[in-house]
């Protein structure tokens, strides 16, 4: 049987900055051993999340729906799950996939929305992407 890589599927949508800052920290970490496709809410997410290193990418509602049930892994912000988030960017449907999907869900708490979670520390980005990877995410691929 050929060996099967995990898939981790990263969402972000407007400019993609925070996915792209997620492939980074798990290329670094996990090289090709994981098959990382980047979801983009827009083609320019897509496309910045593509620079960063993603194995393969797509764009829409209809690329997201389809592609997180055979994930095993779905990383991305809060928004992702939450209608109308991302100023409109994440759809009902997409947000019904991601919340529904089978995959471990990992979910960095950052939002525009109007949430505020109570009891989640304020620590930057950098220090809860490496979080992510290697507290959550590294026992996940193991």
């Amino acid at each position: 049987m050929p060996f099967s890589r995990k898939i981790i599927c990263v969402i972000d949508g407007q400019g993609g900055g925070i996915g792209s800052t997620i492939i980074k920290k798990i290329k670094e970490h996990f090289g090709e051993s994981v098959e990382i496709v980047a979801l983009g809410t827009n083609a320019i997410a897509t496309a910045q999340m593509l620079k960063a290193r993603a194995n393969r990418g797509a764009s829409g509602e209809n690329a997201i729906v389809r592609t997180v049930v055979r994930a095993d892994v779905v990383v991305g912000t809060l928004g992702i799950m939450l209608a109308h988030a991302m100023m409109g960017e994440v759809t009902p449907r997409m947000a019904e996939a991601v919340s529904g999907c089978a995959a471990a869900k990992l979910i960095l708490p950052i939002t525009q929305e109007n949430i505020d979670l109570v009891g989640v520390s304020d620590d930057p980005l950098p220090h809860l992407v490496e979080l992510l990877v290697v507290g959550h995410l590294k026992p996940l691929i193991n």
